[in-house]
């Protein structure tokens, strides 16, 4: 399909109100996967594997086997592999996710490779033959080698190959990380020579902790065909080595690096007193904000990421499960230009507003999660993996940890699916040694007050849910204001208190800060 001329429609189908995307040859929604195209309406698993839809200008040719090869005229029928009859080239044709044929890789005399149309819209070579899910898929460096792959597993297995080789297979892998991660295991089946192993590597880090690497002993699995050593091969794949990261030392080899002090990578917090209770943002930490409802949790995160952004050169992933793309990217522009963009009132230069989009933006720094599907704990969890595995993000905003509870089916009680999420949240910030920001909202006091206009002191019990929150983070930050008070000053002015401070130790109220409405902005009052 082409690219989507609306976005977040209602879906007629499963009732969707927001997952709908209009294409000008069809729709597609992101919930149920429902497709529409030429007036007949299927599920993407069914038109994923209708008969292809063949590109009249790209070159034909005829089926038959690759003898040369060993590859049976079957082998070749079923990748769609074609030799054209006048120059004897192979033609191994691609397919985008719809099925579409779009491209070929000619393959000429000594091994000459020119590419067809459009592969750059192509899914991996063979990929439109198998179905989403399942125990196995093998991924090659080359169409020969994943042909090869499938007809010694006698059709088995799924085997698809990267477009272009080894050293772009990272791209391609990150294109298609939804389709790979929807099976058990990944076997990787790169070459065995310096740079398919070092790219092999580089992927199973994506595709982790699916990934397998197969250890060759010949070149590539084409080589094992040509040399009759299918049962070699079969043995090797069935052998390959789950991906486990490089890093396991012995702590009597630990000296040289324990003498030259902590080499921690440490960003401060855009507020002193924060700073001097904490010691800064570490990477590998769980950093909790709580508030009451409306005290300013949101904004006071944006002005942590805003300032993180502006002092490393870090990728930052944003999760703010209660408000669309547009209100979050625009209200880190407003941290730029020092203006609250999203009131109607605010006025600014068109031009000061495109410097701010690129300055910001434009900084291929920040990646956002357009929260249009599923919000399962699962899809959460499958998405910070993605945001840092695939794109390299090492500082990760989820806004807000509760969301997730109402989004479950068939949940356990609200203490229980929340236990459950931190759990898996802490062990993935400790596994991908990010820090990942979480906000929490508060239980209602017991004593009939209420945290948005009495100003009470936030602590650990009040932490909405579960236990665990407090238990599992390293930092827990509260907000404390009173959001009713009569005097303006007052009302814009929030204390943030240290809860919990697993690496120092140090609690208590830590600073004074006070919302400027003109601005946008928050800063730090002298006088806690």
């Amino acid at each position: 399909m082409t690219k989507a001329k609306k976005t977040h429609q209602p879906c007629p189908t499963c009732g969707s109100s927001d997952a709908l995307s209009i294409y000008e040859d069809g729709t597609y929604c992101f919930s149920c996967n429902t497709v529409i195209k030429d007036g007949i309406e299927m599920h993407i698993n069914e038109y994923k594997v209708k008969n292809p839809v063949l590109n009249s200008n790209l070159t034909t040719g005829k089926t038959k086997e690759l003898s040369k090869r060993k590859l049976s005229s079957e082998t070749c029928l079923k990748y769609g592999v074609t030799v054209n009859e006048v120059n004897s080239k192979h033609l191994y044709p691609y397919y985008n996710e719809w099925n579409e044929h779009v491209a070929n890789k000619v393959r000429g005399k000594n091994k000459v490779f020119t590419v067809e149309g459009q592969i750059s819209d192509a899914t991996l070579f063979g990929q439109q033959l198998f179905k989403k899910g399942g125990k196995y898929i093998t991924i090659c460096e080359g169409e020969l080698d994943a042909m090869s792959a499938h007809q010694m597993f006698d059709s088995k297995w799924p085997c698809v190959s990267v477009k272009t080789g080894a050293a772009s297979a990272h791209k391609d892998i990150v294109d298609n990380y939804d389709y790979l991660m929807s099976f058990d295991n990944i076997v990787i089946c790169f070459d065995n020579d310096k740079v398919g192993l070092e790219n092999a590597k580089k992927i199973a880090e994506v595709l982790s902790p699916k990934a397998k690497i197969m250890k060759m002993r010949y070149k590539d699995a084409s080589a094992y065909l040509m040399e009759d050593k299918t049962t070699d091969f079969v043995s090797d794949w069935w052998n390959a080595d789950t991906h486990t990261p490089d890093g396991i030392v012995a702590g009597s080899d630990l000296w040289e690096v324990l003498s030259q002090g902590p080499k921690e990578s440490v960003v401060d917090y855009p507020f002193e007193g924060l700073n001097s209770m904490t010691y800064g943002v570490r990477k590998g930490e769980l950093v909790t904000i709580c508030a009451g409802t409306g005290i300013g949790k949101s904004s006071f995160l944006r002005e942590i990421i805003y300032h993180i952004y502006e002092k490393t050169d870090e990728n930052i992933g944003l999760m703010f499960m209660e408000e669309n793309v547009r209100t979050t990217a625009e209200s880190l522009m407003s941290l730029h230009m020092n203006k609250p963009l999203h009131l109607p009132d605010v006025v600014y230069e068109d031009q000061a507003y495109e410097d701010a989009f690129n300055e910001v933006l434009g900084s291929e720094r920040f990646f956002f999660f357009d929260h249009f599907g599923s919000n399962t704990i699962e899809n959460i969890i499958a998405r910070v993996r993605y945001l840092v595995r695939a794109l390299n993000c090492r500082y990760i905003v989820l806004d807000h940890i509760s969301i997730l509870v109402s989004a479950q089916e068939n949940a356990m009680d609200e203490r229980k699916t929340i236990d459950a999420c931190v759990t898996k949240l802490r062990t993935l910030v400790q596994e991908l040694d990010i820090c990942l920001f979480m906000v929490s909202h508060l239980r209602r006091p017991s004593n009939g007050g209420s945290h948005e206009t009495n100003s009470l002191n936030v602590s650990l019990s009040d932490l909405r849910g579960s236990h665990s929150i407090g238990q599992l983070s390293d930092i827990v930050i509260g907000l404390e204001r009173n959001g009713q008070a009569d005097c303006v000053v007052e009302r814009h002015t929030t204390y943030a208190r240290v809860i919990k401070n697993r690496f120092s130790g140090l609690t208590g109220q830590a600073t004074k800060l006070f919302y400027d409405y003109g601005t946008g902005r928050i800063t730090e009052l002298e006088e806690l």
